[in-house]
């Protein structure tokens, strides 16, 4: 059955109502490699977040082709200079989800999806991101699809609330694909989830013989 519908029992982890999947092993599986966390922020760092990115993101305009063909309707930067209380924040991602010998990427991702934006299902490049990404959602809901590139019947859905942190790593993020759904699409098994402004905050591990932050890399489509 396909992934997303609404005549499959739902599957979750741990209980949890925050993931889903095609069966219990692929949720065994991955129960390490594909995590939420919700309600990892409070409303007011959600708050001191956004206001901090929104005079950036306001200067750019939205685009519609990306250099890989993955996002449709966004608009991003590299951020490296945070506020102290949004570094704060961005610690706690990094105790979080980053182990102690993990190096990060030194500048901190951020995407922002109009209200009918979307990212396309892709794979990530090792080139440009190591074996960890963590997102940070802001302003709206949205929901997460994995696939399996060799067994399209293996899949996983993460609903993302706004304050919520996902945690990707392993075979999560190199043995399946990920996209988030475009609002016509957006359920989360029988139930809609519709879509606002989407802002996503992403901390990346170091990819293998680079240099953290190192100039000219494209930042990837998580």
């Amino acid at each position: 059955m396909a992934a997303g519908s609404g005549r499959l029992a739902l599957r979750t982890l741990h209980g949890s109502g925050w993931v889903r999947g095609s069966g219990p092993a692929v949720l065994s599986r991955l129960r390490d490699e594909a995590v939420v966390r919700p309600g990892f922020l409070s409303a007011a760092e959600e708050e001191t977040l956004s206001r901090e990115l929104e005079p950036e993101l306001r200067r750019r305009r939205y685009e519609y082709d990306h250099w890989d063909a993955a996002i449709h309707g966004f608009r991003e930067t590299e951020k490296a200079r945070w506020t102290e209380a949004s570094r704060t924040i961005l610690q706690r991602v990094q105790a979080a989800a980053f182990g102690p010998g993990q190096a990060l990427l030194s500048s901190v991702h951020v995407l922002d999806l109009e209200p009918r934006g979307y990212i396309k299902p892709h794979v990530d490049s090792v080139k440009f991101c190591g074996t960890t990404i963590a997102g940070l959602s802001l302003l709206s809901p949205s929901v997460m699809r994995l696939v399996h590139t060799q067994d399209p019947g293996e899949w996983l859905e993460l609903l993302l609330e706004p304050g919520s942190l996902y945690i990707l790593r392993g075979s999560a993020r190199y043995d399946f694909s990920h996209e988030i759904l475009r609002d016509e699409e957006s359920y989360f098994g029988e139930r809609r989830v519709p879509r606002g402004r989407r802002i996503s905050v992403i901390c990346r591990s170091q990819p293998k013989g680079t240099a953290a932050g190192e100039p000219g890399q494209p930042p990837p489509a998580c």
